[in-house]
């Protein structure tokens, strides 16, 4: 029989109150729409795409709207056995349950994953209110509590959370105490990664999205459930986690291919191992060359004084698209040109234009919002 989808607010303050809700989800009782209670424009968006309130089929336990930046977001519908798959290979990969602390808005995939891991596992999540920003005295005291449980222990983070704490010894001192650490959301700059590792900080990579119920590639592994491949440049992910359609896109060509989705994203495997080029409707076409901007903001996030780099193009009478960047961090203009041509970059791809930023846009958790980018560098 039908269920209706049910609206499910979920506040910041207090992430932890839906889970009963998500439990019945999970068996089968209900059908719900995640949505950010602090955010009423974002909510009404949601419910009147995701028609809140009409019938759906009774397999869907959630209906996760994916994060773009631009017009209506689509409702991955994900099963009980979707996310269930999705904690257990987690697990596999971690090597076994433990205790999380919710560091992120639950109304995100990433953020539902911690829950569902937390309730696959039988142990109570703890949570942080993140409304107001990512707190380091709140993680590092959260961090302790969960600590004292004496079990295994999880948290999830976007790339400019990891990047705080490390700000910071208090924070390192938290991170190092966790057993893992996984990262996802946005590409993380390498240089981070590395002073992760030097620190003896468990950080695990992930990539995937609200259509996988999460992240199915670890450290650019496929985890044990799941299937990649890619064909003509893209990457295709399969198996048990990948959900039913969109709920208001039915047919999508996306998820043409049964148990597979097509994602919008280039990439190289190699020997088992996936490594994202970048999204295909993000090239910039520049006087007839092509360019993944992800490459030239990795070259970026290379140079010393780059925390964030975000490449763009923008209308050019003579190139098509010119290519531009905006990047945050203590390095100057010069230092980033210098230090691209010292890395061999083909001179077309150097940015025409560069703006340093005190903060980046962003869009959804860790997520920089392209089109605000390019809206900065509007006449």
């Amino acid at each position: 029989m039908p269920h209706v989808l049910r609206p499910l607010p979920i506040s910041p303050a207090d992430p932890l109150a839906i889970l009963p809700d998500l439990e019945l989800a999970i068996t089968g009782r209900y059908s719900l729409l995640p949505l950010p209670a602090a955010d009423k424009t974002k909510s009404t968006l949601m419910k009147n795409s995701q028609r809140a309130g009409e019938e759906i089929d009774a397999d869907i336990a959630l209906v996760v709207p994916t994060s773009g930046s631009t017009g209506t977001p689509k409702g991955a519908q994900l099963t009980a056995h979707n996310l269930i798959s999705s904690a257990d290979a987690t697990y596999q990969y971690l090597g076994g349950p433990g205790h999380w602390l919710l560091a992120m808005p639950a109304h995100h995939i990433a953020g539902l994953q911690v829950l569902i891991r937390s309730m696959v596992a039988g142990v109570e999540p703890l949570a942080i209110d993140v409304s107001a920003g990512f707190n380091i005295s709140e993680f590092t005291r959260a961090t302790r509590e969960l600590k004292e449980t004496g079990e295994r222990t999880y948290t999830s983070l976007a790339p400019m959370q990891l990047a705080k704490a490390m700000d910071t010894q208090v924070g390192i001192e938290a991170l190092q105490s966790y057993d893992a650490i996984l990262v996802g959301g946005a590409a993380t700059n390498p240089q981070l990664l590395e002073s992760a590792a030097r620190m003896q900080i468990n950080v695990v990579t992930t990539y995937g999205s609200s259509e996988t119920a999460g992240g199915c590639v670890y450290d650019g592994v496929a985890l044990p459930v799941a299937q990649v491949r890619v064909d003509e440049g893209r990457i295709y992910l399969g198996g048990p986690t990948i959900a039913h359609g969109y709920r208001n896109a039915p047919g999508h060509e996306a998820f043409a291919e049964p148990g597979w989705f097509q994602t919008s994203d280039g990439g190289v495997l190699e020997n088992g191992v996936l490594t994202v080029t970048g999204r295909l409707d993000n090239i910039i076409d520049s006087g007839g060359l092509k360019l993944h901007p992800e490459v030239l903001e990795n070259a970026m996030l290379k140079v010393t004084g780059v925390d964030q780099a975000c490449v763009v193009g923008i209308p050019h009478s003579r190139l098509g698209q010119a290519i531009v960047a905006a990047y945050t961090g203590n390095a100057s203009m010069t230092d980033i040109l210098e230090a691209l041509e010292e890395a061999h970059t083909p001179r077309w791809q150097l940015p025409k234009d560069l703006k340093q930023l005190a903060e980046m846009p962003v869009t959804g958790p860790g997520k920089i919002d392209r089109q605000a980018v390019v809206k900065l560098f509007s006449p």
